[in-house]
């Protein structure tokens, strides 16, 4: 018994330890974003928000080729090809003289790092379903967020001691032990019966037989609103905090700060999803975000920014029901596609993610001197998943009736 819970304490931490790579390649630049502005010559501080915007552009496009390739030939192999191509994807950043060199570079580091985040998924969904994988999905996610906490002060110190182009070498470093671990410990998920053929068909087939799904559709669309509004706050965080507030040395730790908030609604949703069920949380944190954006946009409406504590609790609050969605929303997705999880994970994650980026960019371009944007966004966005889940609650009603 003790034997199979350290296997499975090895197994979340790993499957963590690969998504994680995502958020260090995020997190640990955005204290660097203005000095790597000058370098590369941006023109708008707006531009900034690219380097961060664009990775989830590359996260969004990679799972459709990783994806199909693991459901043939396995999992673990896809993890390599795509920890190799980051790697050189971070050396085309380090030596980027134009935002187009950078965003490049970007763009690749994001399709390269889709690989270990798509895969842990499906590995994730090769063991587990329904409420235990939510659970496991929230174990790992703790785990994963341990990286948001201390990233961006991870990233300051490497800047303050040598410079920005460091922290490209710390995540290349932290992906080569990530990788000889998985190599090392984790054993192939897929087995050899369940392959799929890899055809010129396949990402067609999958998409077919997903569209059938439409609960599938519904929470990934969902996914697609939350993911895009808070990669609005990722991607103008740096700007809110060291700008408009001119809390430069305190942001790191405030960033680390908002991250805990999250973190501990996760771990809360391990233990809640069993007793209340995936939907139930679901529809009372998509509830509780749409109440606290409109309580923000009424109290602070044609006004300035509010004291650093009120939007530390209002944030707070936001991140700590966003923290009930991320593994739930995409647990509920993968739900009735477990025969296709490779594939299954490549859509969904696709279709999340190339909705989460225009979003972020068109609403980040608004925040500028004040925050009330950014809840305007977070409000539209919620409401925008309550029209969708009430749908889906609707349409299973109806199924069940007839």
């Amino acid at each position: 018994m003790l034997k199979k819970k350290l296997a499975q304490f090895e197994f979340v931490t790993l499957m963590a330890s690969l998504m994680s790579i995502v958020a260090l390649a995020i997190d640990a630049l955005l204290p660097a974003l203005d000095i790597i502005g000058i370098t590369i010559g941006t023109r708008q501080v707006a531009d900034n928000q690219l380097l961060i915007t664009m990775i989830f552009l590359g996260l969004g496009i990679g799972p459709l080729i990783f994806g199909p390739i693991s459901d043939s030939i396995g999992r673990k192999p896809v993890v390599y090809m795509g920890l190799l191509l980051f790697i050189i994807a971070s050396f085309i950043c380090v030596f980027a003289t134009s935002i187009e060199m950078m965003v490049l570079g970007r763009i690749l580091q994001g399709i390269g790092l889709s690989a270990p985040r798509t895969i842990a998924i499906a590995m994730i969904r090769d063991i587990y379903s329904g409420d235990y994988m939510a659970r496991i999905m929230s174990f790992i996610t703790v785990v994963f967020l341990l990286v948001p906490i201390i990233a961006p002060a991870l990233g300051k110190f490497v800047l303050d001691h040598y410079d920005w182009q460091a922290i490209f070498y710390v995540q290349v470093l932290f992906s080569i032990l990530i990788s000889f671990w998985f190599w090392k410990r984790q054993a192939e998920t897929l087995e050899i019966s369940n392959r799929i053929k890899f055809t010129s068909s396949i990402f067609v087939d999958g998409l077919k037989e997903l569209m059938q799904y439409k609960t599938t559709i519904g929470y990934t669309l969902i996914s697609g609103f939350i993911v895009g509004s808070f990669m609005v706050y990722l991607s103008t965080s740096q700007q809110i905090f060291e700008q408009q507030y001119q809390l430069k040395e305190e942001f790191p730790y405030i960033f680390g700060l908002l991250a805990i908030s999250i973190g501990s609604a996760i771990f809360l949703n391990g233990t809640l999803v069993l007793k209340y069920g995936m939907e139930k949380l679901v529809t009372t944190s998509l509830l509780a975000f749409f109440a606290i954006s409109l309580l923000y946009i009424v109290l602070f409406y044609n006004s300035s920014n509010p004291s650093i504590g009120i939007l530390l609790l209002f944030f707070g609050m936001q991140f700590f029901a966003i923290g009930f969605l991320f593994g739930n929303l995409r647990a509920l997705a993968m739900q009735p596609i477990g025969h296709i999880a490779g594939i299954g994970a490549a859509i969904t994650g696709f279709v999340s993610t190339i909705m989460a980026v225009p979003i972020s960019t068109y609403i980040g371009r608004f925040v500028l001197g004040t925050t009330l944007p950014l809840f305007i966004g977070f409000l539209v966005c919620a409401l925008l998943s309550i029209i969708i889940l009430v749908y889906l609650k609707v349409s299973v009603k109806q199924q069940r009736a007839a």
